[in-house]
């Protein structure tokens, strides 16, 4: 998981740890010394001299094609185990939301904010927020303060499935499953700047 956090771009101790929400700071600071020992990593001072970053060494990124291989597998074999409720987390799939989305189809003038809203999860982890300014977009677990331009409601799990390829937007809009609501404008692009996770092939053979 951790290597998967740096072949996917991440490269500071708290990036890392967004993306494995599970993994104490204990733990996760223990993996990645186990990982520069075994020469999968380097640990390097930040180019502003603030921190260190943690970056794949060549043997490091050659497992890329073996994770990759992995999740593909488990995309086409035990789909069903990767929708159960205790593999739901809303933390991880908004963090890998945002690491995936572009800005097609993003108003470019002005800021953009999109709330996601959850059922199926504990109060306090139910909404997020994704803005986008100045062809950059952020994540936020509190509100921003900021105008809300589209609202995106549905499940952990229909989100999840959308996510993984398993359903459609448009089955999941058709079912009333997935809500957006927004300008018809704003909401005719969501499927072109919600990116699917790089798995997602591999989950679409009943995908409708």
């Amino acid at each position: 998981m951790v290597v998967r956090e740096l072949l996917c771009g991440s490269v500071r101790f708290n990036d890392l740890q967004r993306g494995v929400p599970r993994m104490s700071s204990g733990l996760l600071s223990r993996r990645l010394k186990e990982l520069q020992y075994a020469g999968i990593i380097e640990r390097r001072e930040s180019e502003s001299g603030r921190g260190a970053e943690y970056v794949l060494t060549d043997a490091g990124r050659e497992l890329l094609p073996i994770l990759e291989g992995m999740g593909n597998w488990a995309q086409r074999w035990v789909r069903h185990e990767l929708t159960e409720e205790e593999n739901l987390d809303p933390d991880l799939l908004m963090w890998d939301i945002r690491r995936r989305i572009t800005t097609d189809g993003i108003p470019q003038d002005r800021r953009f904010v999109v709330r996601f809203q959850y059922s199926g999860v504990p109060a306090n982890r139910r909404n997020y927020w994704i803005f986008f300014e100045q062809g950059q977009a952020d994540l936020c677990i509190k509100d921003p303060g900021f105008e809300v331009n589209l609202y995106v409601s549905s499940s952990i799990r229909t989100m999840v499935q959308i996510w993984l390829g398993h359903i459609s937007i448009a089955r999941a809009i058709r079912d009333e499953s997935l809500v957006i609501d927004g300008s018809p404008r704003d909401v005719e692009a969501f499927s072109s700047w919600f990116t699917l996770s790089s798995f997602a092939e591999s989950g679409k053979g009943n995908a409708a």
